[in-house]
């Protein structure tokens, strides 16, 4: 057994024609620099790409395989420069049973899997080759098809205001939409955490995944879970959501979720703070409220009796470290040769040989959770600074 850095909600920046696009500077986020970064700068071992249905994607799949730079793993999943690839989609739903739009993971075990789904999708949306697209079918008769090609159902960000389960697709219960018997797991999003989730009892039926869902370089591996594998590929990762042969999620790692964009319910105006009952800010009249994460999740609370989950570990990622821009970044990847590494191991004093002492001081701070938190809402992350008492 060994343990496995996993993100598996990850974008290709595309246009309508399928060419990628500039996200991160001088670095298009491709399917190369995707499998380079992810490896080498953020330190995963495993990856889910949820452009896969995309066949301009699978071509370049195809050409990389056939080159022999691309191999197709017996356990399922694809490896490329020691990297496994998980072949993913992300569609929208909004059929007449949702309240509102729901993105939903769906991840399948090899290319020739997903070229079927590809084929079947073509038929049901609008633009094939785009990620997060409306799928013309229910919920449920999208479940049966990945089921019927192996594959695993997962719905994302659960929690987000916008295009989510609970955020508007529906009133109180995915069984409104789903067939709970085909979700596979659920994904927690940016501002929520294990906690929080735990107070809606039928989400106790299910494992919790923590991804990045990163459209650029820069957002990889903002979020991941460790898993206990005996290696990577499809099949080990459906074991360890199901708990099988002693694979498991060792533990999920996230930002706190007071940190998220959309934790705090908020002005959509000025963002000053709502309270519950708030139809219009008191500060500036403006009457368009979106409900937070944390709102939603209370109002939704059961107050049953929590399950024994894997630790949820907060982690700060780097680009809120205020002062660590990509020079000192590029300083810190020298010595230490992940982002990983720097966040969670990298000794206090070596740091500080490195880069100014307020910098290693907010790293160091990050790990003992000494850093004050201002609250994310309304599309704006929070920020963090340090604690009066330990400065």
């Amino acid at each position: 057994m060994k343990q496995i850095f996993t993100d598996l909600h990850i974008h290709i920046g595309r246009t309508a024609s399928g060419k990628a696009v500039k996200i991160t500077g001088s670095r298009n986020l491709t399917l190369l620099n995707i499998i380079e970064y992810a490896s080498f700068q953020k330190g995963l071992d495993m990856i889910g790409i949820i452009d896969c249905h995309s066949p301009e994607v699978l071509m370049e799949m195809d050409t990389y395989i056939a080159e022999g730079r691309m191999t197709q793993k017996n356990g399922g999943g694809l490896e490329m420069d020691g990297i496994t690839i998980i072949p993913g989609s992300e569609l929208e739903i909004y059929d007449d049973t949702c309240s509102g739009p729901i993105h939903v993971l769906c991840y399948l075990p090899t290319l020739n899997a997903m070229k079927g789904f590809s084929l079947w999708l073509s038929g049901k949306m609008k633009n094939i080759q785009l990620s997060s697209q409306r799928i013309y079918v229910t919920g449920i008769e999208l479940q049966r098809k990945v089921k019927e090609l192996g594959g695993l159902f997962i719905p994302a960000h659960i929690f987000t205001p916008f295009k989510s389960m609970y955020g508007s697709g529906v009133k109180q219960s995915l069984s409104e939409v789903f067939d709970p018997s085909l979700i596979d797991a659920v994904e927690l999003g940016l501002s929520s955490n294990t906690e929080m989730a735990d107070n809606i009892k039928e989400l106790h039926a299910y494992p919790y995944v923590t991804n990045s869902d990163a459209h650029s370089l820069a957002k990889l591996g903002r979020e991941y879970q460790i898993l206990e594998l005996k290696e990577a590929s499809f099949q080990e990762l459906e074991k360890a959501l199901k708990g099988m042969d002693g694979r498991s999620i060792v533990a999920n790692y996230g930002m706190d979720p007071l940190l998220g964009k959309y934790h705090e319910t908020v002005c959509l105006k000025c963002h000053k703070p709502l309270g519950e009952e708030e139809a219009a800010c008191s500060s500036c009249g403006h009457k368009i409220v979106k409900k937070g994460v944390a709102a939603r999740i209370q109002e939704l609370s059961t107050n049953s009796t929590k399950p024994e989950r894997p630790p949820y570990i907060h982690q700060v990622p780097l680009e809120f470290i205020p002062g660590l821009g990509n020079k000192t970044l590029e300083k810190l990847l020298t010595y230490f040769s992940t982002e990983m590494q720097i966040i969670h191991a990298a000794p206090y004093e070596k740091l500080a040989e490195i880069v100014p002492v307020k910098i290693a001081d907010y790293i160091q701070a990050a790990r003992e959770g000494n850093l004050s938190l201002t609250v994310g809402g309304g599309g704006r992350y929070g920020s963090v600074y340090i604690k009066e008492e330990n400065k």
